[in-house]
């Protein structure tokens, strides 16, 4: 039995038990502690971009072009799928990233209208960094629990975020990437 003291979310829940007896809030408990860590978490992780002078859409930004593989590059609207944000919020992000001579932009070969955006050397150098402390990071974050917590919560988070998140349209930028997540995360033969 957990003998702590009441978190900020208990708290927030005994307050409508009193005030609305007739609701259950039970659910508080996990969303609101979920929203919660969310926050921390991210806070956690922005600092680290912003050792590299990036903020956390930047990073997503350079992570995205980076896993993309060789030659580094993808259109800007596989970009703004695979990063889910709007395609104006890209094209400040882009110029940022562009200005910063992280990225390049020119017209797609096969489609004159169409753009292409990659990484430079630079971009790669940095995203590499950047991730390798991300990763770290990350780790550290974990270690508050233990293994098999850790084990645990992934399944339970994997399986619920199936039941909420809508499914992938086939042959979608996301769809390819999480295919291509699948196959990676394959032990091999």
């Amino acid at each position: 039995m957990d003998t702590s003291p009441p978190d900020h979310i208990a708290r927030i829940q005994a307050a409508w038990r009193r005030e609305r007896p007739d609701l259950d809030v039970s659910p508080q408990g996990v969303i609101g502690r979920l929203h919660r860590l969310a926050a921390l978490l991210t806070e956690e992780l922005c600092t680290v971009y912003r050792r590299y002078g990036l903020s956390e859409g930047e990073f997503d930004v350079l992570a995205a072009l980076r896993r993309a593989g060789a030659p580094f590059e993808r259109a800007p609207g596989e970009l703004a799928a695979h990063t889910m944000v709007t395609t104006g919020a890209m094209t400040k992000r882009l110029h940022r990233l562009e200005g910063a001579g992280l990225i390049t932009r020119r017209r797609a070969a096969d489609d004159g209208r169409g753009r292409v955006v990659a990484l430079t050397p630079a971009g790669r150098e940095l995203i590499d960094r950047a991730f390798t402390d991300h990763m770290r990071n990350e780790h550290r974050l974990l270690s508050a629990l233990p293994p098999a917590e850790t084990a645990a919560l992934e399944n339970l988070l994997t399986g619920w975020l199936a039941r909420v998140e809508p499914p992938l349209e086939p042959g979608s930028p996301e769809d390819e990437e999480r295919g291509r997540r699948r196959t990676a995360d394959r032990p091999a033969p």
